[in-house]
């Protein structure tokens, strides 16, 4: 299918291709101060910038770190809508520290407000104006109240629901996973994960990644599962083929948030038509260009201009 601008929908002039995306927006608090993120967060800030206007639904605290959200979305062109407030819960928080070598350590703290997302008014804000697509993570899913939610959402919403694994240390479990994948009808995750998960989730355990891949893919129903590996590129695996992407190659400055500008591009592409081969390059062009950044979410719209142009999304031809 070839690149187009985007289709506005008959329901109060929203595109066609509106994207939802669900899950959690946090603040990664490194000594020298905190950076905004959260995968889900990283992959709509990236959508918004490549012209898709996302729906964001996630919840903050009704504290700084909640208006800093609010301030950064506004500034940025997202739609609050879908950015609930909690009076009791803190904006979500991931501690990191440093080990003086480069490496870091992470903790993500329990109980805040994007765990207890309320299903009630995203029932009703995506009822108003549904999307075409959404695209969920792991994460939010940790907490009851979230994780009813957001499947709910996907239970009653849009075809296309694409999941995007984040296994963190003690914020999964088999059975939430599980969950997830049945919700979804296509799959992202590391060449890792596919390593955890394959054992868990298959019997009998094909035992090797393009195995994992073909049998996750069959045994969830799953429209198409790609698997993102580092260095070596990615692979998509579909009924109708195979297709596989090299990495480009990067001046790493750092990795954060390099998965969540390839989930965005995924997004994009399936948004936009795009053939699959087509999506895993430009997906790897965009990662690459992510991780010559310092963090995950770059605020000027010149980085984007030229992705925008070269692909048909606005901001220059094709």
């Amino acid at each position: 299918m070839p690149d187009s601008e985007p289709a506005t929908s008959e329901r109060g002039g929203a595109p066609a291709d509106r994207v939802a995306v669900l899950g959690e927006v946090l603040f990664d608090c490194f000594p020298d101060g905190p950076r905004l993120g959260g995968a889900p967060f990283n992959v709509a800030w990236h959508l918004a910038a490549l012209g898709l206007a996302p729906l964001f639904v996630s919840r903050v605290g009704a504290d700084p770190l909640g208006e800093r959200i609010r301030a950064a979305m506004a500034a940025h062109g997202m739609d609050p809508a879908g950015l609930q407030e909690d009076k009791s819960r803190p904006t979500g928080q991931v501690e990191i520290t440093l080990d003086g070598r480069g490496g870091h350590a992470f903790r993500i703290l329990p109980d805040q407000a994007y765990d207890h997302i309320e299903p009630g008014p995203v029932r009703a804000l995506l009822g108003r104006d549904p999307p075409r697509l959404a695209c969920f993570g792991t994460l939010c899913l940790r907490a009851p109240e979230s994780r009813a939610a957001i499947l709910e959402a996907l239970a009653d919403g849009p075809g296309t629901r694409l999941l995007d694994v984040n296994l963190r240390d003690g914020c999964w479990t088999e059975a939430t996973v599980r969950q997830a994948l049945e919700h979804a009808t296509l799959a992202k995750l590391n060449d890792d994960e596919l390593a955890v998960l394959g054992p868990l989730l298959l019997a009998p355990d094909p035992g090797d990644a393009e195995g994992r891949a073909a049998a996750l893919r069959a045994g969830f129903g799953l429209e198409a599962v790609c698997v993102t590996r580092g260095a070596a590129g990615a692979v998509w695996h579909a009924p109708e083929g195979r297709h596989e992407a090299r990495a480009t190659p990067a001046r790493v400055v750092d990795t954060v948030g390099a998965g969540d500008a390839f989930t965005a591009v995924l997004v994009t592409g399936r948004a936009r038509g795009w053939p699959a081969a087509a999506t895993l390059e430009r997906a790897a062009d965009f990662a690459a260009a992510v991780c010559g950044l310092r963090g995950a979410c770059p605020d000027d719209p010149a980085f984007y201009a030229p992705f925008r142009a070269a692909w048909g999304l606005g901001g220059g031809s094709p």
